[in-house]
């Protein structure tokens, strides 16, 4: 699974939701590929998952599922949003 991480500069909190992602992918038996990127530049990139926060996330237009992380820092609410779309 490819999974692309957005958020406003395309690094800091893009990058540690990639590095959480891959991490509870891992435990579960999973392997995850990703991309952390910015706002203007998520377009075009192929992925099967967009992740960013809630705010940017109102902003992203695609045709994979975009998930709205509320807070990227409760990894067990983290990991219950993620879970459903790495068992797919």
């Amino acid at each position: 699974m490819k999974v692309l991480t957005v958020c406003g500069m395309g690094f800091g909190t893009s990058l540690m939701m990639l590095m959480t992602i891959q991490e509870i992918a891992s435990k579960h038996g999973k392997k995850v590929e990703g991309e952390a990127t910015d706002l203007g530049s998520y377009k075009g990139k192929p992925c099967d998952l967009i992740v960013a926060s809630s705010e940017i996330a109102k902003q992203i237009e695609a045709d994979v599922p975009v998930l709205a992380v509320d807070n990227m820092l409760d990894k067990a609410a983290m990991e219950a949003q993620i879970l459903p779309y790495l068992e797919q």
